[in-house]
């Protein structure tokens, strides 16, 4: 199921997902400073490409925090809420239900990447 759900939902939605989180990962590249910022956000787009058979595993430390609270600031907002109107558009069909689920998983890493592994 995995294979067929990741083909699927990269045809239908999770292109587009990846390129926001590429383009944000560009974006914050571009100064030194936001480097790591930026390879997070590459890690994550390959995710967003394919989130079918991964699982994000939280933790939680005082550096991550500080960090996740700029990146909602700049750049979280927009990708999560992107990730949501997908999910609720996806979730008008039974069908899309699974992919909805993967989608509300993105918006919430989309709110707090930092301090999350993908598994």
């Amino acid at each position: 199921m995995s294979c067929i759900g990741n083909i699927i939902w990269f045809i239908f939605g999770g292109l587009l997902g990846g390129l926001s989180w590429a383009l944000a990962g560009v974006l914050w590249c571009i100064t030194i400073i936001g480097i790591p910022i930026g390879l997070q956000c590459f890690k994550i787009a390959s995710l967003s490409f394919a989130p079918f058979g991964k699982e994000v595993i939280y933790t939680n430390n005082g550096v991550s925090l500080i960090v996740n609270i700029i990146w909602l600031i700049v750049s979280g907002l927009p990708i999560a809420l992107g990730h949501v109107i997908s999910g609720i558009l996806l979730c008008i069909t039974i069908i899309g239900i699974p992919f909805a689920k993967q989608s509300f998983k993105l918006a919430r890493l989309a709110l707090m990447p930092f301090g999350a592994e993908i598994v």
